[in-house]
Formats: structure tokens, C-alpha cells, sequence
């Protein structure tokens, strides 16, 4: 697996949250994943995508409930990217063995958004 590239320097506040790194690292994972069934490829590109852009989105929102709804949304979409994967290897679609890489990094992503909802 490749490591997310590190960003420049920067004062964007997605990168310095550990949650937005490892939601890269859940959609380099769901993307090694070579689901081939196209459905099931697109659900679990676009959930994966939508768990880093919406962790992105809440770390630049101001108020908490602004944060809190973009935190749930990047919350269930990196479950649902997990789903999708789960279900593409078990119909014989995706690398034998993926869902236990993606597992851990969307357990630990789940756990880190939870605790900002829970702020």
C-alpha cells in the first residue's frame, strides 16, 4: 500500500486532523481493494471519497452543529465503504483478504469521528 502524500505546509485545517489522514488512508485501501463488479467499485469509490471530503468539510466549519452534521455524514460513509468492500469479497469481486485491511482504519476513523460528535 502507498502512504497518502503529505501535504505542503499548510493552514488548512483538515491537515492537521489525524481523522482526514486516516480517511486517505481508508480510500488507498478501499482503492487497492480491485473490486471488480462496477456497482459495488463506484459505492465503495464514492463512500470512501465522501468519508475524506466530509471529514475535510467539518474540520473547516466554524459552528459545532455544522461540524457535528459533516462529522456524522464522513461517519457513515466510510462505514458504508467498508459494507460495499465486505460484500464484494464475499461474492468473489474484490482481493481476497481487503476487508481486514479496511476494517482496522475504518474502526479507528469511526472511533476518532465519533468523538468529535460526542463534543
Amino acid at each position: 500500500m502507498t502512504n497518502p502524500p503529505t501535504p505542503p505546509r499548510s493552514r488548512l485545517p483538515h491537515h492537521r486532523l489525524v481523522a482526514y489522514g486516516v480517511a486517505v488512508e481508508l480510500l488507498l485501501v478501499i482503492k487497492a481493494a480491485g473490486i471488480r463488479d462496477a456497482t459495488l467499485r463506484d459505492q465503495a469509490h464514492r463512500a470512501a471519497k465522501s468519508a475524506c471530503t466530509n471529514t475535510a468539510e467539518g474540520a473547516g466549519r466554524l459552528t459545532r452543529p455544522d461540524k457535528a452534521r459533516a462529522f456524522a455524514i464522513a461517519r457513515g460513509e466510510a462505514v458504508e465503504a467498508v459494507a460495499a468492500l465486505e460484500i464484494a469479497e464475499l461474492t468473489g469481486d474484490a482481493i481476497p483478504g481487503s476487508s481486514a485491511k479496511a476494517i482496522p482504519i475504518a474502526d479507528r476513523l469511526v472511533a476518532l469521528l465519533t468523538g468529535f460528535l460526542r463534543r
